[in-house]
């Protein structure tokens, strides 16, 4: 795993100058997954009405439309806030999109004060996700919300 420092500068080079949301979003979680390991499924869900709909991602098929409220992407979303689940079979109304994944990490997307999606990353490893890690998870989402939108919460 690059650096903080890296990562932002390497994700900002990326990024910039592309407002495309879809382009962007793939080239993230491509660059993300290669960050992390231990990870079954990393990508995102984008707000439509009361749902997410499943947009760019790195792993296998996934669940395509979630409901805000259901599951750790819907609960993201409803409460406002990071959601670290360190067993995702212990997770009240858990969607098993993928059997094998046991800890999940799921960040809102903000503009401004607008929630738009979230970043959902999965790992088949129990309590995977660190302090360390959620707090370089959330840094680089931030970021890309910032490029992507022009502010972020």
């Amino acid at each position: 795993m690059l650096p903080l420092s890296e990562a932002k500068q390497q994700l900002t080079g990326l990024l910039s100058g592309e407002r495309d949301l879809i382009a962007n979003a793939a080239n993230f979680s491509a660059f993300l997954n290669e960050q992390l390991d231990d990870i079954n499924w990393l990508g995102f869900y984008f707000l439509q009405g009361e749902e997410l709909v499943l947009g760019p991602f790195q792993g296998r098929p996934a669940c395509v439309r979630i409901p805000v409220g259901k599951g750790v992407c819907g609960a993201a979303v409803a409460q406002g806030a990071t959601q670290v689940v360190p067993d995702v079979h212990a997770f009240p109304g858990h969607i098993a999109c993928d059997v094998r994944s046991r800890s999940e990490v799921v960040v809102p997307l903000w503009q401004g004060a607008v929630c738009t999606g979230v970043l959902d990353i999965d790992s088949p490893t129990a309590d995977r996700f660190s302090a360390a890690d959620v707090t370089y998870v959330e840094t680089l989402a931030k970021l890309f919300c910032q490029l992507q939108y022009g502010k972020a919460r």
